[in-house]
């Protein structure tokens, strides 16, 4: 599916940030100032033997306003994207990184298929979809592959969805600041 096809189709917007930077908060006020009716899309996986996981997931429930839908989706996003394709309704995806570590284990082959998918699920939703995707490039080289391997594939993933998203937001330091008014996309040639 052609980048530009997405792009002109609906609104597709892109929250990205490190750890702890309110990414997911500044989507969540996104989402609700849409006026639509929002689907949660959590892609963490519970675990009950990780209380601080546990806890964390607590408090991103806690947030979320009680009109809200809560699906929890650890693997078939494109599915569950291409599933609302009603205008009137805004996906919260929160987020790509936990959806990625949750399919790591793909064959590089089956996850360019699954990204692909991801993409042309995009193209057959009429729904606004809001991304939350963390930031993990910007610190040393990770020593063992499996690290490696997760901060490549994130960040090829959210390079390619930033080039459809508009807008592109950064949170950090306490500050979001909109990308797609401050930069300049990278040209097609370099995505």
């Amino acid at each position: 599916m052609n980048q530009d096809t997405i792009k002109s189709l609906k609104q597709i917007i892109l929250v990205t940030g490190p750890s702890r930077s309110g990414k997911s908060e500044w989507a969540e006020t996104l989402a609700q100032q849409t006026g639509k009716l929002v689907i949660y899309v959590a892609t963490a996986q519970v675990d009950e033997n990780d209380p601080e996981w546990s806890s964390r997931i607590e408090k991103h429930q806690q947030r979320r306003l009680n009109s809200w839908k809560t699906l929890l989706v650890p693997v078939e996003l494109a599915a569950t994207i291409r599933g609302y394709s009603e205008s009137n309704c805004c996906l919260l995806v929160d987020s790509l990184g936990t959806w990625m570590a949750n399919l790591l284990e793909q064959e590089e082959e089956v996850w360019e298929s699954t990204v692909q998918e991801l993409f042309e699920s995009l193209a057959q939703t009429a729904a606004t979809v809001v991304f939350v995707a963390e930031e993990v490039g910007w610190g040393v080289v990770p020593a063992y592959p499996i690290g490696r391997l997760f901060r490549d594939r994130l960040g090829n993933l959210v390079r390619q969805l930033g080039k459809i998203a508009h807008p592109v937001y950064l949170v950090t330091g306490g500050h979001v600041l909109n990308l797609s008014a401050l930069g300049e996309p990278l040209p097609d040639s370099l995505v």
